[in-house]
């Protein structure tokens, strides 16, 4: 009977999101002795950071990835300026189109605000600093996950994204946790927040 195993982490910066790289690359496999046949469920990009779900249950990803379950995948994204009221609306509107596998994709509405009092651990790269253009937190709540779908709605409204971070995968939450945390789940853990059933 197979086993089957579920991690949380918070990827690093600067750390693909897989067990394999060229000689220098920092991957998945330097945080911790996973089984064989664990993988993550979709990815960060390497400048991102934040959560991943990593497991071998193949039922449990496809609950995850699929777009009809609209599991929710919060980020916090730092931007490059102050964002109006228009750039929020269309943010959060739909009405951005963006790039993704060369055809343009309209974006579904999200969940979009300014999180004035937000303050986080500093990134092991900080980000570039210009003395004259503020910068401005953003809480996204997304229910699809396309290729960089986040820094190319910022872009697209004239708010460059500086630093991202999954701050939470349905009601997981990576507020507590620091990069490289990795946190072995058990099955029951899926229940009352995927309503992911247990019949295998």
């Amino acid at each position: 009977m197979k086993t089957y195993h579920y991690y949380l982490i918070f990827k690093p910066y600067g750390m693909l999101s897989q067990f394999s790289g060229e000689a220098n690359d920092a991957v998945l496999g330097d945080l911790f002795n996973f089984p064989k046949d664990v993988y993550p469920v979709g990815r960060l990009d390497k400048d991102s950071e934040g959560l991943l779900l990593l497991t071998n249950d193949n039922r449990f990803k496809q609950f995850l990835l699929e777009p009809k379950f609209k599991v929710s995948k919060e980020y916090w994204v730092q931007v490059e300026g102050v964002p109006s009221s228009e750039q929020i609306t269309n943010l959060s509107s739909g009405r951005i189109s963006i790039k993704h596998e060369g055809r343009n994709h309209r974006v579904a509405p999200c969940e979009v605000e300014i999180m004035s009092d937000f303050v986080t651990f500093e990134r092991s790269k900080p980000i570039r600093f210009r003395k004259n253009i503020p910068t401005t937190w953003l809480k996204i709540i997304l229910r699809e996950g396309k290729n960089r779908q986040v820094r190319k709605m910022t872009a697209a409204v004239g708010l460059p994204t500086l630093r991202l971070m999954r701050g939470k995968i349905g009601t997981f939450n990576g507020e507590r946790l620091s990069p490289g945390d990795v946190i072995t789940l058990q099955k029951t853990d899926l229940f009352p927040y995927f309503g992911y059933s247990s019949n295998q």
